[in-house]
């Protein structure tokens, strides 16, 4: 590698080599040459004679050995990619020569490609995402009754568990999965339909036949393995296909931005604790840091895919009539740059999730230390069953409440409530009887019993039709 000139860093740094890959040139022009391949055929099924066999032949012969430093010349002079392209492909092809990109325009070979590429980098996040899904249920189901202090504004609150706290995190990746879903399952290729949309060189290749010209699409788009293509077009398929498809990468970014910020809280609680390795240092100067790298790279990852998603929707707003070409360098970068980008979080997300500590005394401890004054409702209504008047009880937990919060915030000593409360009469209520209110599983509601059966009812049937697609494992570079 060259260390005179920039490299991306989502190539050097963040993306998997079956992303990075997925975007290369290689990819991209064997995936031009497959749809030349397709429209001959088509051409040649629905009559055009002057296609034969042997042409055809010849085109997939030279499919995949593509004459890159032929195109390049050859557009340095021309300076047009896609009839650079039809000369290396003619050149390695004489006889076939003279049909290839017959009836068709730039945006055939340049829009379908682009549909497919980001048909299969959706897949490939597909993977990764169900991925992230299945080993965050894993952590869920394990912890779904480890009570620990839940939080509201970051201040404590009545408490949850550990594996339900999970479950928000799941859910918010569950309904991306929908999202990629339905995008998904709603790509259609642009087909063939020349510089404005109308379909108009195929009208004189066919001579006016109208219900062959109805044929081209669908069978190109069979070729091609997908189900129909777009009904209407200008020259290019509707940019908005653009910015759905990056919504759904920003959707998947907001997610993981959530799960890495309350991770990154947890750390610095010491209560959960990403993947550390031996070998890793966490501070050049304080030898002791265990900082949240991980989680902070996937903050910082997807904050830059969730801004991404603003490029193709402005793109796609400021398209003039059928075609402008201000799409075009807009595109290389953010829907190529996107995907890496979301890719290198969910490898990030993946190995963190598959290698969470918990530390289960921690957050006791300091369950415990808050607990007293979340049992303070159980314990007035146990000490009104004792005769107790309620509204008496409860001005005076009131203001025991303030006296130990202020000996727990001004003196720095221990949460002493419940021995205030043990030397009030009125109560009635002994330290020992007290203690007994202090189980942390009388106070996390239904969290159990709502992990389970989200993970049973929602989760677990979506893992059960993915299990192909379960077991993958994210290499980190860095």
């Amino acid at each position: 590698m060259a260390n005179d000139r920039y490299v991306s860093p989502l190539s050097e740094r963040y993306a998997s080599k079956e992303m990075q890959y997925i975007f290369s040139p290689e990819k991209k022009f064997r995936t031009w040459r497959r749809l030349w391949i397709a429209l001959a055929e088509t051409e040649r099924e629905l009559g055009l004679t002057q296609i034969t066999e042997e042409m055809i032949e010849e085109l997939k012969a030279h499919q995949d050995d593509i004459n890159f430093e032929v195109a390049k010349e050859r557009e340095k002079i021309v300076r047009h990619d896609v009839m650079s392209h039809v000369y290396a492909y003619g050149v390695q092809c004489p006889k076939a020569k003279g049909i290839i990109h017959l009836g068709a325009t730039s945006c055939y070979v340049g829009d379908n490609t682009d549909i497919i590429i980001m048909s299969e980098a959706l897949k490939l996040v597909r993977t990764k995402l169900v991925n992230v899904i299945a080993e965050l249920a894993k952590f869920a189901d394990r912890y779904k009754s480890l009570p620990t202090l839940a939080f509201t504004h970051f201040q404590p609150a009545q408490p949850t568990t550990v594996g339900k706290r999970a479950t928000l995190w799941l859910q918010e990746f569950m309904m991306d999965l929908e999202d990629l879903d339905y995008v998904l399952g709603s790509l259609k290729l642009l087909g063939s339909k020349g510089t404005t949309g109308t379909q108009a060189s195929f009208l004189e290749l066919f001579e006016g036949d109208e219900e062959t010209i109805d044929k081209i699409d669908p069978m190109i788009a069979e070729k091609m393995g997908f189900k129909a293509c777009y009904p209407v077009s200008g020259q290019t398929y509707s940019r908005k296909v653009d910015t759905r498809v990056m919504n759904v990468a920003a959707g998947i970014a907001a997610s993981a931005h959530k799960m890495s910020n309350d991770i990154r809280l947890l750390q610095h609680l010491k209560e959960v604790e990403e993947p550390f390795e031996k070998t890793q240092i966490g501070s050049s100067a304080m030898a002791y840091k265990r900082n949240p790298m991980r989680s902070e790279r996937i903050a910082s990852i997807s904050r830059y895919v969730m801004i991404d998603a603003l490029n193709p929707a402005i793109t796609s707003a400021t398209q003039w009539f059928e075609r402008t070409l201000d799409d075009s360098a807009n595109k290389r970068l953010s829907i190529a740059e996107g995907f890496l980008a979301i890719d290198g979080v969910l490898d990030l997300c993946l190995n963190v999730v598959d290698g969470l500590v918990v530390y289960d005394k921690v957050i006791t401890k300091r369950l415990m230390s808050e607990l007293p004054f979340m049992a303070t409702e159980n314990i007035m209504m146990d000490a009104v069953k004792k005769g107790g008047d309620r509204q008496a009880l409860h001005e005076s937990i009131r203001q025991l409440s303030m006296e130990a919060g202020a000996n727990v915030k001004q003196n720095g000593l221990d949460n002493n409530l419940l021995e205030l409360i043990a030397a009030e009469e009125s109560f009635g209520l002994s330290l020992e009887e007290l203690k007994e209110t202090m189980d942390p599983s009388r106070y996390v509601g239904r969290s159990e019993i709502q992990v389970a059966n989200y993970l049973k009812n929602v989760v677990n049937p979506v893992l059960e039709a993915n299990k192909e697609c379960l077991g993958v494992k994210a290499e980190i570079l860095v």
